[in-house]
């Protein structure tokens, strides 16, 4: 290997482990908010009560004050992505990884602090963008995983084609 591949393979690992970091700081932070939040309002349900009837019980101003923060999730992941990447590509890929990353975490960090989900099967509303979506906790997490998987080939891929220009 070249130094200037090894430097390229070096790069992209320290690109990988701060995304990592800011993906689990982030989707702890969301847990902990969501945590809070049904907590706080002790009427509206938690995610192991949430089905779709239930969802229909909740106030429109707690589900626009949601969907505000589902929307803040989404760009402060864009706002990461477009500071870090240099093109298209890359900033996909900063995209999914952290995206995949923060999902991952949220998950786990909610099993640690309320012992949910139950199992992968468990339902839950993912998003409330533009309408409830309702769905068992194992597709956002397949869907993380292969996010992850093809943020890392991109990225990979990225950083092969700029060590062979070199």
């Amino acid at each position: 290997m070249t130094p200037s591949g090894a430097t390229a393979r070096r790069s992209l690992l320290s690109r990988l482990l701060l995304l990592t970091a800011f993906g689990i700081a982030f989707g702890h932070i969301e847990a902990v908010v969501v945590v809070y939040i049904r907590r706080i309002m002790d009427w509206v349900p938690l995610p192991a009560d949430i089905g779709a009837e239930d969802v229909g019980r909740i106030p429109n101003w707690l589900i626009h004050t949601e969907q505000t923060r589902e929307a803040a999730t989404i760009i402060v992941l864009l706002a990461l992505a477009t500071l870090v990447g240099r093109n298209f590509l890359e900033r996909l890929a900063t995209f999914l990884f952290a995206f995949g990353v923060w999902d991952l975490t949220y998950y786990g960090a909610l099993k640690v602090m309320i012992r949910w989900p139950e199992s992968f099967a468990t339902q839950d509303c993912l998003f409330l963008i533009p309408s409830p979506w309702l769905a068992p906790v194992w597709i956002p997490m397949v869907a993380s995983v292969g996010m992850i998987a093809v943020a890392v080939g991109i990225m990979a891929a990225i950083e092969r084609r700029s060590a062979s220009r070199t």
